[in-house]
């Protein structure tokens, strides 16, 4: 059953209040779009639903459509009506900053609550509490911030005079982009007063989404159904297509070649932070205006890289996904993909932000055979298995007291990302709460709902081979990404690839694909010393606090290349699969390592090599470290030991269970270590993975403790 577009009420203009509102909307439109600015008829429907009717409204709209002109209007009504400040709930500090201009532009104050200005979270509390603010603009990680929640959540919602979801598709977890942080707006909804309206705005919903999202707003308020302002998703500028090419190098090849040849300025996709860098990199050295920006970029950087866009002072943004929704910039002219995102939903997304204001923009995407590999990769962060969070629930249960996550990590073996993303949804489930000095077990009954996370799963396996059905459509690009949203008017464009038959190119100019080649080929990527030592060793009976002390720590390593790498990453990921044989390595891998070494920037060469041990790879590791010493001319020393054959047991994930695993397991001979003790300079450790980094850690404590001066690490992979 679809979702209707509206509720069937009547025509609000015709109230007999209706035209002088809608006069005084047309006004404030007028400041904030210009002169020629008029309400399209569901724009007014929602103001109006909000204003007169103080309703709870979800409105699905097209990017560029003019959603954020909804809660802006309704904003300066409601404030000239004596109501509240509007909290305005956004994902993304690129959103932030784009709404706070917007705001400005109608007169409209605006100020924002986010991890990037801490020192000002007084200041603007205060100016709440004295009516200064008339949008206060919130990420949805302050909902749960203890400080937040419990001291100004309660007084702002209950003041509030409108509440705004932006990017609502979040609430959702069958959404594409389901973030935990935003299921505890339905916590904030149910603990509305009555009369407060609400409004939750997305672009990418389909009919299940647009659903779930409609019955959540009801949340605390069951006098009406949730008003849903659904309109079509096309976008007339857009003219997608698809370049399929074979390989890396061809990929960065074509970019460099057709880059300048695409009008105006814009943003290429990565699917990976490492692909952006290289990318950028890349693109730089070919005399191009680039540059990266991922979600580990600088907050900084960050808006200089923003500013820079929106004032075409760049050609691109190499991008991950850190910067996608509400970016605004109407003229922006392309968007290319580097890899296919594993949903058609975030991929019309993304490329949604090109062409708002311009006749023409181009979508191009360049998939490559590894995306779906990086698919695997992110589906293996979702939900963990019942066991592992029934062991949270208790450890939490038994301790009796607050529990940080690093605290956690000692007694749970999950990465601290995916262990905070879990406490996150035990959060909203009811079944933990986050307090000072971390968190706590409710006592409230928890069920894992196995059902609904197998669903959740199919239905991202659905929207993965969707995603390639799309790369190897015959038909209509738009009209199939359209119908993924379920968008009934969905038809031929008559603009994208295939309804045209004009098809991008995919030859190569030799000359950019040698220059890629070589880019790609050219190894090395740091590996930093663990300086730190987890916290909470000790009650894993392992006695290390504090600092690593410098006199045990090693040096900054290389390794080859990052599986994520562009370039070294796909040969590396098959070489050291679960199921690779146990091998040495090919002579164009050994040059790799040997272009390492001779790039390294050491303070002294290594004159020693020492082995990791390993469990899966001793050929490999030992072979390697043996042609690297006779290559080097370095004298070997033979190779770390396990206190058992059979090594430290299943691998462990999180740095406090890894140390405690390698650091009761990892041994050092007498006689490597009388050899390390006799060695007057550097020990290059020679291993096949860095992941964690405490194998390098506790091997280079061993080395150096038996007397070697220095421990230079260097492996195969990275990360």
């Amino acid at each position: 059953m679809r979702t209707p577009t509206h509720d069937g009420t009547h025509d609000p203009s015709s109230a007999p209040a209706g035209g002088a509102l809608r006069e005084r909307a047309e006004q404030h439109l007028r400041a904030l779009a210009g002169d020629g600015a008029r309400l399209r008829e569901d724009q007014w429907r929602a103001i109006h639903a909000l204003v007169a009717d103080q309703r709870r409204a979800l409105v699905v709209q097209r990017t560029g459509w003019g959603k954020s002109a909804v809660y802006f209007v309704a904003t300066a009504l409601r404030r000239g009506e004596g109501a509240g400040p509007t909290v305005i709930v956004s994902p993304l500090l690129a959103l932030m900053r784009n709404q706070i201009a917007a705001a400005e532009r109608a007169g409209i104050r605006a100020r924002t609550i986010n991890s990037s200005n801490t020192t000002d979270w007084e200041s603007t509390y205060a100016d709440v509490a004295a009516g200064l603010v008339d949008v206060l603009l919130v990420s949805p990680e302050r909902l749960n911030n203890p400080e937040f929640r419990d001291r100004v959540l309660p007084e702002l919602a209950a003041g509030a005079g409108l509440v705004v979801i932006d990017e609502a598709h979040c609430v959702s977890d069958w959404g594409h982009d389901f973030r935990p942080d935003y299921r505890r707006i339905r916590q904030l909804l149910h603990d509305l007063p009555d009369g407060i309206p609400v409004l939750a705005t997305t672009a990418t919903a389909n009919e299940r989404v647009t659903h779930d999202v409609a019955e959540q707003l009801r949340s605390g308020d069951e006098r009406q159904e949730t008003l849903v302002l659904r309109g079509p998703l096309e976008r007339e500028s857009l003219r997608l297509a698809v370049a399929q090419l074979p390989d890396p190098t061809a990929r960065m090849g074509w970019l460099a070649e057709h880059l300048p040849r695409i009008e105006g300025s814009g943003i290429i996709y990565t699917l990976t932070v490492n692909a952006a860098l290289e990318t950028a990199r890349f693109l730089t050295e070919q005399g191009m205006a680039v540059r990266a920006y991922t979600g580990q970029t600088d907050p900084e950087e960050r808006r200089e890289a923003e500013d820079a866009l929106l004032a075409n002072e760049v050609k691109a943004l190499v991008a991950t996904s850190a910067l996608g929704m509400g970016f605004d910039k109407p003229d922006l002219g392309f968007v290319v993909h580097l890899g296919a995102p594993q949903s058609p939903i975030s991929y019309y997304q993304q490329v949604g932000r090109a062409g708002r204001g311009l006749d023409r923009a181009e979508a191009v995407l360049l998939p490559g055979r590894e995306d779906t590999q990086i698919w695997d990769y992110f589906a293996s962060l979702s939900f963990p298995p019942e066991q592992t969070v029934r062991q949270t629930l208790d450890t939490l249960a038994e301790a009796g007291e607050p529990l940080s996550v690093a605290r956690l990590e000692t007694r749970v073996d999950l990465r601290r990302s995916r262990l905070e993303q879990m406490l996150k949804v035990l959060d909203v489930d009811g079944a933990v709460q986050r307090v000072r000095g971390g968190w706590v077990s409710t006592g409230r009954p928890w069920i894992y709902d196995s059902e609904r996370y197998t669903a959740v799963a199919a239905a991202r396996e659905r929207e993965r081979r969707a995603m390639l059905d799309y790369i190897a459509a015959t038909t209509c690009r738009m009209e199939f990404l359209r119908g993924q949203l379920d968008d009934a008017e969905a038809e031929p464009c008559g603009r994208c690839d295939v309804c045209t038959g004009r098809y991008w190119p995919t030859e190569v100019d030799p000359g950019r694909r040698d220059a890629a080649a070589g880019m790609l080929d050219r190894p090395g990527t740091p590996i930093a010393p663990r300086r730190q030592w987890p916290t909470g060793m000790k009650t894993l009976d392992i006695p290390l606090s504090g600092r690593v002390p410098e006199g045990e720590r090693h040096e900054e390593g290389r390794a080859l290349a990052r599986f994520t790498d562009v370039g070294w990453g796909s040969e590396l990921r098959r070489i050291l699969a679960v199921d690779a044989p146990d091998e040495p390595v090919s002579d164009r891998v050994l040059q790799g390592l040997v272009r390492v070494l001779a790039d390294w920037d050491w303070a002294r060469r290594p004159v020693a090599v020492a082995a990791m041990p390993s469990v899966t790879r001793p050929a490999l590791v030992a072979d390697l470290a043996g042609r690297l010493a006779r290559l080097g001319r370095l004298e070997p020393l033979g190779s770390l030991e396990y206190a058992d054959p059979a090594g430290p047991g299943e691998r462990r994930h999180n740095s406090a269970l890894r140390l405690a695993q390698v650091h009761k397991a990892l041994r050092i001979g007498p006689d490597l270590a009388g050899r390390a003790g006799q060695v007057d300079g550097p020990v290059l450790l020679v291993d096949d993975h860095a992941d964690t980094g405490w194998s390098l850690a506790v091997g280079a404590s061993l080395l150096r403790r038996a007397g070697a001066p220095a421990v230079l690490p260097l492996t195969l992979a990275a990360g």
